[in-house]
Parts: C-alpha cells; structure tokens; sequence
C-alpha cells in the first residue's frame, strides 16, 4: 500500500493489488522511496529543490506514458512530468505525488532526406546536437547541452541559431501528445491545431509530449564562435556599444552579454581570474570570412583582457557554459524582456553586476530578434516577438545558509529593471513563486490557452508547472 497526493492537495491509498496491477502494464519501473535507486533518480539539476515524490513511474515509452496517465486520473492523483530535469522552477518534482519520469526515453531518429528528427522528451540538447549535426544539421536549440529538449520547447526554445531560423517551436511540425484523457494524438497545424498552437510555449500544460518532430538545418559543422573579454571598469563602453552594434547585426550573428566574475579561462591571464568582467560571447552561422568581417568592429572595441574567437565545432560550442552550470548547485532566476537597452536600463546592470552575491552568479542577456521576430505574436503561444534582449538574473551559489540573501538580490534586481521592461515573459525563466505573473507572461495569448487547456486538460491534471488554470478551477 503507497500513500499518495491527490490533487486536491489531500492523501489516497493505492491498495497492493491496485499497485501490483499498475506495475504489471508498466514496461519501465515504478520506485519508492524504500528503494535503492530511489535518492538518485528524484535529484534535478536545481539543488534548491528538494521534493520526494511518493511513486516514480520510470517510463520507457508513450505506452507507458498513456498507462502513467490513467492510473493517475483514476485515483486523482497529483502529478508532475520530467524531461531532464533541468527546469529553475523544478515543476518536474512533486512532493509526495506520483513522478511521471519520461528520462529514459532519448531516442533521436535523424531523416537525413527530409532534414528533420523525432526526438523523445528524455533527450538533452546535448544528445540532439550530436545526433544531428553527424549529418551537418541542427534546430535551433539552447545553450547548455544538459538542458533537457522537452522543456526548453514547451516553453518556446531560443539559442544561438534563433536569429537565424527562429525559436524551437518555430521549427516543430508536430508532436505525439498523451491528453489528460489518455487518448495518445497527434498534433500539428493540420491536426488538433489549438493543441499544436497551445503546445507552442505553452508549457506542458496540455499534456505529455511523447515525440517531437523538428525542421533541421545545414549547420556547421564548425561555425566562427567565440569570447571576447573585457574588465568590468569598461562595462558601460562595452553595453553602449553593444547596444548600437547588435541593433544592426545581421541574423546571422547572435552575441549575448555576460557579466560575472571571470571563471579560470585557459586564455585569460591569472590575474584576471575571480575579477569582475563583462564578456561577449557570439556566434556567427555562416561563411567565417564575412564573419570575420562583421565582428572587426567588436573586437576593436577598448582593450580586451582576454580574447579566444575562431573555428569551433557547432556541438563543441554548445557546451561551452557547462561547466557554470553544471548539476548540484542552488540557483534562483528572474528575468524580463526589453525592447532596447536604455541608458537606465544599462545603469541599473551595472550597479548590481558590481554587487553579485556569490561567485558563480551572473547577469546575462540573450540578444534574440531575428527570424525569432518575424513570426506573429498569435501564430503560437508564445509571447516576446517583439522583444530584441531576454535579461536571465541567474543567481547561482552552493550554501543553503545563503538562500535568504542571493534571493533577495535577485529579487531586488528583478524590481529595479522592471520600470524599462516590455510586457511578456520567458516562462522557462520563471520560479515556481511566480505562478501570478502567467497570465501576463502570455498577455493577449492567455484567454485562447484557458480555453485549449478546458478542452484537453479540464480537471488541471497538468499543474505542476506555470499553470494556466482551467475556466471554473481553483
């Protein structure tokens, strides 16, 4: 017999035979916390996070997923799904519910005819990169090659490629999604449509993406990629030049904006290690020459304390953050997008850049835009076409004693950027204790994805995440 969650917030019994039978149609296995395996596989990547689900159901396949699904419903149970783990809410735990695990499902099957790939939503970016690109192609993904490819779609999906070819979701043509009803469809622009339009940044409100199917690209397989270095006394030079300089970049290049102390970089001298720095780290897909030529203008800015620009392989790149972020850490995120750098805007990074709480924190700020730009705001979900800059607080540190203090920093830099912000919010970006600002994090978009989630999901199974909350629901 298991104690389990509901989703009223109260607690049922599964009796051993009802247990047993579910066992006995799962292809994976189920796990308690009585078990061996059980500390390992409930750990995400946010150690702030620290949930023990009741029953883990380790699936192998949408067979299971469909079996997870009604065992649930039947006996009302609270759920939540994983992908890789990686969400900074950490939605893919619950407390004492049942863990729908989708981890094991990794497959990428690449069409090299066709130039797209099914990919489960177990799969990290890293295992999606490295399966496409051995036919020089790729989707437009992250950064971080262990964030996991489920998340990072549902909630919109943009990286170094999204100038060039638009968001993740811009280049899916379909998913197999298993409903709060257990029925496993298909979902496309010609197929549940308002499914397919809701899945689209909506998070995975409406059901459990069992397959993803993406447009590929001719990428790579090497791509000019690299950082530029620069002292964080000639902060403000560098932001007010970048500013000028990526309203003008062509789609091909895409530069980002980190401010932090300086990791211990193999090209950075050891003086300049642990000192506060403002880095540029760009990627231009397309021919090295012209990309040489387009970023001259960067790197002549100011006097660099370190520079490594060059020929890198497409997969290489993409890992290139991992280790700032690698699993075991505490990090608490806030973000807003904005439309342009404003001289406020600037001043405001600049004070709290000099004022991280830890070491291993960071301000960084995505330039996207692009093709990312020239899709409506009604065509999916998602909200922020209109934005040029996504600004990611990403306070990282490894104490829990330290909580109070690196989220109220963090908190504190969230208000104080606020006065500049365009409206609309990168939900991937979003903790778990900002379930009121959903609805304006999808504005206009909110009231149709009330209305997909009451025709798939109308008993808000699905609410362990940045709940959009069925009409009549609590």
């Amino acid at each position: 017999m298991v104690a389990i969650k509901t989703r009223a917030g109260g607690e049922t019994l599964i009796e051993q035979s009802a247990l047993d039978e579910y066992r006995s149609g799962l292809g994976g296995e189920t796990l308690t916390p009585e078990d061996a395996a059980y500390e390992e596989v409930r750990e995400i990547w946010n150690a702030m996070i620290d949930s023990r689900p009741a029953l883990v159901a380790r699936c192998r396949d949408a067979d299971d997923v469909v079996h997870s699904v009604n065992f649930a419903r039947a006996n009302d149970l609270l759920v939540s799904v994983r992908g890789a783990g990686h969400n900074i809410a950490g939605n893919s735990l619950t407390d004492g519910g049942l863990l729908i695990d989708l981890s094991q499902m990794t497959a990428v099957d690449v069409d090299e005819a066709t130039k797209t790939a099914r990919v489960e939503p177990g799969a990290t970016l890293g295992q999606v990169d490295a399966a496409t690109q051995a036919f020089g192609l790729a989707t437009p993904t992250g950064i971080n090659s262990t964030t996991g490819i489920a998340g990072l779609t549902l909630g919109g999906g943009f990286g170094w490629l999204s100038r060039s070819y638009g968001l993740t979701i811009d280049n899916l043509l379909s998913a197999d999604v298993v409903t709060a009803g257990g029925d496993l469809v298909t979902t496309s622009e010609s197929n549940h449509p308002e499914l397919f339009w809701g899945i689209r940044g909506g998070g995975g409100n409406f059901g459990i993406v069992t397959s993803f199917h993406y447009q590929l690209h001719e990428v790579g397989p090497e791509l000019l990629s690299g950082l530029i270095v620069h002292d964080a006394g000639d902060a403000l030079a560098v932001l007010e030049f970048y500013r000028e300089f990526a309203a003008q970049a062509p789609d091909e290049l895409t530069i980002w904006v980190v401010m932090r102390k300086a990791p211990p970089l193999p090209f950075l001298d050891e003086a300049v290690h642990g000192t506060d720095v403002v880095v540029l780290a760009l990627l231009y897909n397309g021919d090295m020459a012209d990309g040489e030529e387009v970023i001259a203008p960067l790197r002549a800015l100011g006097n660099p304390v370190g520079e490594h620009i060059g020929p890198n392989p497409y997969v290489g790149w993409q890992q290139a953050f991992d280790p700032l972020l690698t699993p075991g850490a505490r990090n608490y995120w806030k973000s807003h997008n904005f439309g342009d750098l404003s001289d406020e805007t600037i001043a405001v990074l600049l004070r709290y850049a000099g004022d991280l709480p830890s070491d291993f924190s960071e301000i960084f700020i995505a330039q996207v835009g692009g093709a990312t730009s020239r899709v409506s705001g009604d065509a999916t979900a998602y909200v922020g076409r209109d934005a040029a800059f996504v600004l990611n607080v990403h306070t990282r540190w490894e104490e829990a004693a330290d909580d109070d203090r690196c989220v109220a920093w963090a908190r504190e830099f969230f208000d104080a950027t606020l006065p500049e912000a365009i409206d609309g919010a990168y939900v991937n970006f979003m903790t778990a204790e900002e379930s009121g600002r959903v609805e304006a994090a999808y504005g206009a978009n909110y009231e149709r994805l009330v209305a997909v989630k009451g025709e798939y999901d109308p008993n808000n199974m699905f609410r362990l995440n940045q709940n959009i909350v069925p009409s009549g629901q609590q």
